[in-house]
């Protein structure tokens, strides 16, 4: 499973906007300026996270975004599903009932299964807030 630059991009962008949280909207050219990320694509991604009601944004003069909810009510897993769609290591689990007519005798099925739990109990269990708390550990000299 790789994560796509969308994907890492909206987590980068959710950290920035949580670490830079002083009570006012941020502007997206602030936010691409600390990530290095094209103020363009951060855009896109932040029309995702809008529409999810996952941030809010303002416009004019004093408009910017800001996160909708406290960092500790985000997961890494509400995210990157949210960007990426499924996480699931393989198509036949992207559905609530897998459809493959295979499943009796797939010996891998099983493989399958317990990677996707393994991806979901850490994503699922991560917080923005422990990203945060991570970033912040990882180097107090980073500026974001």
């Amino acid at each position: 499973m790789k994560i796509s630059t969308k994907g890492r991009y909206a987590l980068r962008l959710m950290i920035d906007l949580a670490i830079n949280d002083e009570g006012k909207c941020i502007r997206i050219r602030d936010i691409a300026k600390r990530q290095e990320i094209s103020d363009k694509y951060l855009e896109q991604i932040i029309s995702i996270l809008n529409r999810a009601g996952y941030i809010k944004s303002v416009r004019g003069p004093q408009g910017g975004h800001r996160l909708a909810r406290h960092p500790r009510e985000y997961t890494v897993g509400m995210i990157l599903r949210l960007t990426e769609g499924s996480l699931s290591p393989v198509a036949c689990l992207d559905d609530e009932v897998n459809q493959c007519t295979r499943q009796a005798q797939c010996a891998t099925l099983e493989l399958w299964k317990m990677l996707d739990k393994a991806i979901s109990d850490v994503v699922d269990n991560v917080t923005l807030e422990d990203l945060v708390q991570w970033q912040i550990n990882k180097n107090s000299n980073y500026i974001i």
